[in-house]
Parts: C-alpha cells; structure tokens; sequence
C-alpha cells in the first residue's frame, strides 16, 4: 500500500499537461490544450486537456479523467501502478510494503512479462559491460560500429551469454517463472529441452513509449549463413510489432521540438543518426511499414521524411510506404541514399554537419520523388509518362485533405506539364470509385443475415441518466455556494442552504436513489463530505482512486452547461450558470423527480396489464389508486416546472 501522504504528492506533481505531453502533442487552444487522442484513431483533434481542471477529455471516444488514469489507460496499469509510474517521473520515493509471494502470483499476465522484459534487459545490459564474453564480443562489435559509448547506455544495448540456456537459469534463480519467459520469447522450451532464444546475439531493446521495454531484437555476430542476422522477439501480449517504432520513446521529445520525424529501417541507423545529431529518428524494426505506426509518429508530428537505403529494395520499399504515409494524412517527404548506402554507413561516412546538411538539400516531396524515380526512360514514350502520371495521381487521391490534394496537384501539373483540370478529374474519378466499392463492402456486411433479437415485453425504463448526471455536474461546480435561505425558529431569523444540502436533502426526503450505483457511490460521498469545510469536490472526485469515480467527474467538468432553447426563446437575455442557480437547481432536482414519477408510472401501467390478463382485480384496484396519486404527482411537479431547463 501506497500512504496517502506519498499518494498527496504524486497528485500535486502530476501536472496534466506535462504527462499527458509524454505521449500526445498538444497545442494551446484557447485555455485548454488540443491533439490527437491516443486511445483511437482520428484525423481531426478531439482530444481536450484542461490544465486548470487538472484533467483530459476525448469527445471522440469518450475517455477521459486525471493524470493517474491517462497512465491507468495508456500504459494498461493498475491503480498503484500508474502511482508508482508518476512516483518514479517526478523522482518521488515511494515507500511501499514489500510483495509477497501471494501477491506477486495475482500480478496479471501483461505487468508479469513487462517484469520479466524489463529483468531481462538489465541482465543484458550488465553482461555486456561487466562480463568478460559480453565485453570482448559484444562490446567491441559495437564499438568497432563507432557507436559511443553513451548512445550504447542511452538505448540500454547488451548482450546474450553464448551457452544453451545460462540467462534461463539466471532468471529463474532470482524467480522468473518458465512460463512467462516462454510467452516474452526470451526463452524457447520443448519437452525436456531449453535453451535461449538470443543465445550470442548482441541485444537492442525495444521500448514502449513510456520507456518500458516490451521486446529484443538481436543481431548474431557468427558468419554462418544459416543463422539469421537478426532475431526479434515473437508477437506476445505486450509486443506487436506493427504498433511498435523503435527508437520512439529516446526520440518522441525532439520528434515534438522539432516538429519532424526521419524514419529508417534498423536498429543501428537509429543509432548512428541519433550519435550524429539527428535525435528525431525511429525504425519500423525491419517490418514493412503500418498505418499504426504511421499513426504513432503523427501524434507527435504531421511531419515524416524516410530515409530509404539506395538499392532496389530501398527503392521498392520507399513506394509502398509513401502511400501508406499519405492515406494517413501525414506531410511526407523522401531521402533515397546513394546506391549501395544505408543510414548507418551513411552517417558514419561524414560529420554531422555534413549529414544535416545532405538531408536537408536532398530530401524531397513524394511529387517529385516519383517523378525523378520513374521518369527515366519514360520521358520519349508517351505510354509510360501516362503510367507514370496515373500512378501518381492515384497516390494523390489517397490524402485525405482537400487543400493538400490540390497543392499536389498544381505541384503535378507543373513537373509533368499537365493541365489542372484533367489531374482533377482522374482524382474524382478514383475517389468516387474508391466511395463506390465501400459503399458495396458496407451493403454486403449489412445484408449478412444476422439472428433475431427476443424484445422484451415489459417497458424499458429510463434510467435518467441526463438528469441524474446534471445533479452531479452541479455539485461538483457548486457543492459549497450558498444561494439559498430558510427561515429559522425565531421570527425573522434566516440562515443559509448550500447547493450541496439543497439537493442531497430534496433527494434524502423523497428517497431517491439512482438505478446507477455509481451515482448513488458519489451522492454518498457527497453527503459523507457535506460538513467538511476543507472538502473540495472537483479535486476529490477527479483524483479519487476508483477509476469510475474520477472518469465520471472528469466528464461532467468537461462538458459545458447547455441553456434551454426555451430559455433563448424569442431572443431572450440568458445569465451565466452561477448566476441562476437560486432557480436553475430546484428545477433540475424537480425535472428528475418528475423523470422518476414517469419511470413509476410507466412500470405501474405494465403491471396493471399483467394483472388484468391474470384478472387479479383486488390488485388492479390497488395498482391504480397508486397509479391516481402518481398522476397528481406529476401535474404537481409539471406545473411548478413552467419552462423546462434541461434540453
């Protein structure tokens, strides 16, 4: 257990912005900070952080809460685990009870093999610098590479032992389960046989965007051409390797300063740029190129320049990943090195400045790119400028942004000498084809025949959900004030009702309880909290340790207050919220009684049904005596509302 005093400390160095920053880029709208939410995929930004509320809001899928869920969500964490997270951001100690055995077996799956990953990667990193066989191999291959010591420390590389299972051994001795050193691929295990999956190999860890490392690549130092020069870890619970960029998490904070990203292809023109002074640099770990990873980079940048290898592979590669980085609508310019070069050898070949320098003068838009790739040879053959021009504008269609299409279009008409006009015409024709065959794969998923579905007989009942959520936004925001009065014992004498006691008393009287027991947990707490003068509602709720609690707060104090049309009506002078609330609360309490007395209502009516098909009439007369006074109700709680305040 975490003491609250720690926990205290954690919430107060936990700026929303700061953490949330680590993963998205975000920039200033007005008082609140936008980006791209990282919990979905979207083209257009609704993903809100408030740093004045202390929280953040995605209006396209619906999350949201404080800095401990962001890390809860993003990194898959428990409660004292995004704690610990932050604890450890902030440089915070963290005292907490040791794990006993108990506990380390109710550890789920995914933190178990994130433990045994992160172990792993410190064993390799210790043998490679502190062992005999990790520094005379291991160290000087990388060394001879020209790599720096401090870039070997920086991306945490090691090395293997060379035996048939001496890290297995290492691992289970301090505890390591079998099981999860199977399910991370560091360990392979058949029958009575073990051995290590990296046995030899010099180790590149893969790191998550929070820094965890989640998977090996390995590269053999053998010259036997039956053993494969690299070795990745296989897909697990943690690694995939579509979504995966290596290199993403030293390189995500110049990736943002700068506004740009290089993407390559291996683990070593990673870090051969980054030694050159290129830091904005990620691989696709020798995977062809995702719309995943594409996505990774574009919440930190719209930006991408890849750099591909000058042979024809590079070449064939750099066509393929173009489109990709296009549909994405992402900004993407191409680097194709000389003949025979990587972005290792490359940049191990000149200075630093040099390098920045080549980039900039060479690296192009994919218009040009294409043009000057494909041109040659075709410049006399009318057939294959036509393929060559077709083949671009296909990739033109495939941006996603009106503007930008039509700046490539001009940029395509002046280099291939091609009007406008007939470049826009190929551009609709595609994109209506492409609308054309999705509109077919939609038709033909909606007319698969699907099960029917049994409707039940008895009413639905409406949970009032809107009105019980309003309660809520209103406490929140006006828990403490004191807009209302009542008379006291003595003639004249008046004391003051917060907001807080008006409604849990209205609600307490009349026994109201949601069908939500959410609700009902945060009303108690409301009321558990009505006497404490130090009880700041916004700040409990938002950081409260159940997940619910602060995702439902964080919501609410999201959401802006909506004025009834009725109110605007005729073009009316509306106040601010909190300049209303001596009328606007007692209407929206009396709007979920009257919602409650309606929800009564309509079961009352269903069970009159089901007694008269039973021709139960003692119970029919009683049913609708309750169902007489519930209608007075009604008109009663209709009457006192006039004009409704909750659209």
């Amino acid at each position: 257990m975490i003491d609250q005093t720690t926990i205290d400390r954690i919430l107060d160095a936990a700026e929303i912005s700061d953490v949330v920053g680590e993963f998205v880029t975000l920039k200033k709208r007005g008082v609140n900070l936008l980006g791209n939410c990282p919990f979905h995929n979207e083209k257009t930004p609704s993903f809100t952080v408030s740093p004045a509320k202390g929280i953040f809001k995605c209006f396209g899928c619906g999350k949201g809460g404080n800095s401990v869920n962001f890390i809860m969500e993003h990194e898959s964490l428990s409660y004292p685990e995004a704690l610990k997270w932050l604890a450890k951001k902030y440089n915070i100690e963290v005292k907490d009870e040791e794990e006993t055995p108990e506990q380390k077996l109710q550890k789920d799956e995914r933190e178990s093999m994130m433990i045994v990953s992160a172990f792993a990667q410190k064993y390799f990193t210790r043998y490679l610098w502190s062992e005999n066989e990790g520094r005379t191999i291991g160290l000087s291959y990388l060394r001879e590479r020209g790599i720096r010591d401090e870039i070997i420390k920086k991306y945490e590389l090691g090395f293997c032992p060379d035996a048939k299972d001496t890290f297995t051994q290492a691992a289970q001795k301090e505890g390591y389960k079998m099981d999860f050193l199977e399910k991370t691929g560091l360990t392979i295990k058949r029958d009575d046989w073990v051995r290590d999956r990296f046995a030899g190999r010099v180790m590149f860890p893969i790191h998550n965007i929070a820094g965890r490392v989640i998977a090996f690549g390995g590269r053999t130092l053998k010259s036997d051409k039956n053993v494969a020069k690299y070795l990745n870890s296989p897909e697990s619970e943690i690694y995939h390797k579509s979504r995966v960029l290596y290199g993403i998490f030293q390189a995500k904070r110049d990736i943002t300063r700068l506004d740009k990203c290089y993407l390559v292809e291996g683990y070593t023109d990673v870090l051969s740029l980054h030694q050159a002074g290129i830091e904005n640099v990620v691989a696709s770990s020798g995977t062809a190129l995702t719309p995943d990873q594409i996505r990774l980079i574009k919440r930190f940048t719209p930006n991408i320049t890849i750099i591909y290898d000058g042979d024809a592979a590079g070449i064939k590669a750099s066509l393929r990943g173009i489109d990709l980085v296009l549909e994405e609508g992402v900004n993407v310019k191409v680097l194709l090195l000389p003949d025979g070069e990587d972005p290792d050898s490359f940049a191990r070949s000149m200075s630093s400045g040099q390098l920045q320098q080549y980039i900039a003068e060479h690296e192009t838009d994919f218009i040009r790119f294409k043009t000057q790739l494909l041109m040659k040879g075709a410049e006399s053959d009318p057939i294959s400028k036509a393929r060559l021009i077709n083949d671009i504008v296909r990739s033109i269609a495939m941006v996603p942004d009106a503007i930008t299409r039509s700046v490539y279009i001009q940029e395509c008409s002046r280099l291939m000498d091609v009007q406008e006009e007939i470049l826009y015409t190929e551009v609709r024709k595609i994109k209506f084809r492409d609308n054309e065959e999705f509109q077919k794969k939609s038709f033909r998923e909606q007319s698969r025949p699907v099960q029917p579905t049994v409707v039940p007989t008895a009413p639905v009942k409406n949970t009032c959900e809107i009105e019980e959520r309003e309660i809520i936004r209103i406490l929140l925001k006006y828990f403490r004030h004191e807009v209302f009065e009542e008379e006291g014992e003595d003639p004249g004498e008046t004391y003051s009702i917060s907001v807080g006691q008006f409604v849990l008393e209205e609600l307490e009287n009349d026994g109201l309880r949601s069908d939500n027991e959410l609700i009902n947990k945060m009303l108690d707490l409301f009321a558990e909290n009505l006497e404490s003068e130090s009880f700041n509602p916004a700040q409990f709720f938002i950081y409260h340790s159940d997940p619910q609690v602060s995702q439902l707060a964080s919501d609410l104090l999201a959401e802006k207050y909506i004025e009834s049309k009725r109110w605007k009506k005729g073009g009316a002078f509306v106040e601010a919220e909190d300049e209303i609330l001596d009328i606007l609360v007692p209407k929206i309490v009396q709007e979920y009684k009257l919602r409650k007395v309606k929800n009564m209502l309509a079961d009352l009516e269903h069970k009159i049904h089901e007694a008269a098909q039973a021709n139960n009439f003692e119970q029919i007369m009683d049913l609708q005596n309750q169902h007489i006074n519930l209608k007075k109700v009604a008109k009663f709680l209709s009457e006192q509302l006039g004009n409704r305040t909750i659209v």
